[in-house]
């Protein structure tokens, strides 16, 4: 659906209807050699040349604005567009002021990144952006690690055949989330669970407070999922492994997740209390 920015503004004061359209959402890819200017947006020198008159060129920020944005090794991006980053995710807003042009739009975007641990570590702030993270590893049980093989070779094979085999059970999984979104709003989060998640919080030493946000919002997305009326310790633990990793104090040479163990053992804690 069109967000309103300065140059929708201008439409609507002119006096011309505005229509509003619904989209799919789709993935725009942030290069790693892309520039500032690419990234940010710039003055479309090729329509000034012709017109004489000046006119702002979308970048990859407004192509990004309802969509997923994703940055593959974003550990190596460099500082200036994770400044950039940074301030869009912040403020939802990407402010471009450049060749005598001030001009603003919308940026709001699922930010998606995937990177090597071993090739360097991202910033502490543009990693606190990420609500998520999922560890991926090689598998070691022999059954699983064939069936991965087999797949590959299948989708090799025949690409569109093998991903047509999937599509029954795609929907299904699209239907489930689908019905799911509408429970959301009709789980409680009560000081019972608020009490959990900020102990589980304040033990760690996160520090600020989106991760106890990231928490609740991935518990409370479980609990939709799995169609229950209210969150549950599945729910918290499995959030806590998808949250909390990447946010614990770390030492050097230290495994990242060393300390999830200690966290489940919290959880169980804490419902014994309960009960």
């Amino acid at each position: 659906m069109c967000l309103c920015n300065s140059l929708c503004k201008e439409r609507v004061l002119s006096g011309e209807e505005l229509i509003p359209d619904m989209v799919r959402m789709r993935v725009v890819e942030l290069p790693l050699s892309a520039t500032e200017d690419r990234v940010s947006g710039t003055l479309d020198i090729e329509h000034a040349i012709r017109t004489g008159k000046r006119k702002f060129q979308p970048g990859i920020l407004a192509e990004a604005n309802g969509n997923i944005l994703y940055v593959d090794e974003v550990n190596l991006l460099e500082d200036h567009l994770v400044d950039l980053l940074l301030d869009a995710a912040a403020m939802g807003v990407n402010y471009v002021e450049r060749e005598g042009i001030s001009f603003s739009h919308p940026a709001r975007f699922l930010l998606v990144g995937t990177m090597n641990p071993e090739e360097g570590d991202l910033r502490p702030q543009l990693l606190d952006r990420f609500g998520l993270v999922v560890d991926v590893t090689g598998e070691e049980d022999m059954q699983v690690r064939k069936e991965i093989i087999r797949r590959r070779l299948a989708f090799e094979h025949n690409p569109k055949e093998f991903t047509r085999s999937y599509h029954e059970s795609e929907k299904a999984l699209r239907d489930c989330v689908m019905s799911a979104k509408p429970m959301t709003d009709r789980i409680p989060i009560d000081d019972t669970i608020l009490d959990k998640v900020v102990t589980i919080s304040l033990r760690l030493g996160v520090d600020g407070h989106r991760a106890d946000l990231t928490l609740i919002r991935a518990a409370l997305a479980s609990a939709a999922l799995a169609g229950r009326a209210s969150i549950s310790r599945e729910d918290i633990t499995r959030a806590a492994g998808l949250a909390l990793p990447h946010r614990m104090y770390r030492r050097p040479f230290e495994e990242q997740y060393s300390n999830m163990e200690q966290v489940e053992s919290w959880i169980a804690e804490l419902y014994q209390d309960v009960s």
